[in-house]
């Protein structure tokens, strides 16, 4: 084989391997029979692993992955890693709907984690 064929496939293996290497954000955004409630609700009777969607603001950033979160009827710490934002630019203007789940601890308040992050205006 000639140095050129070589490179040449050497060169086509990486391509394709960095191409197939990037992961695929697929977002459903249809109907759910995840029913709306609200940050009050949760704070009042949290359930470890309780399917939630909440629309409100996140009000700043407090940890890495950790926002402060308000829909008017209470405060909650919601997680969200990078991937959820797809891109997204927000503030604490922007409204976002939430879908998650609750994540209780005996150390620490009750706490959202994010599977879903939409702007909503």
């Amino acid at each position: 084989m000639s140095s050129y064929v070589k490179l040449r496939s050497a060169l086509v293996l990486a391509i394709s391997s960095a191409v197939l290497s990037f992961p695929a954000y697929a977002q459903y955004t249809g109907p759910s029979e995840i029913g709306q409630t609200t940050v009050a609700e949760i704070l009042k009777n949290p359930v470890d692993d309780q399917d939630v969607r909440v629309q409100g603001h996140l009000l700043r950033q407090t940890a890495h992955d950790k926002f402060l979160f308000s829909d008017g009827t209470g405060e909650i710490v919601a997680e969200i890693k990078a991937k959820h934002f797809a891109g997204q630019t927000l503030d604490e203007k922007n409204k976002v709907e939430l879908i998650g789940e609750v994540d209780t601890s005996s150390k620490r308040a009750p706490e959202i984690e994010v599977d879903f992050l939409k702007i909503v205006d």
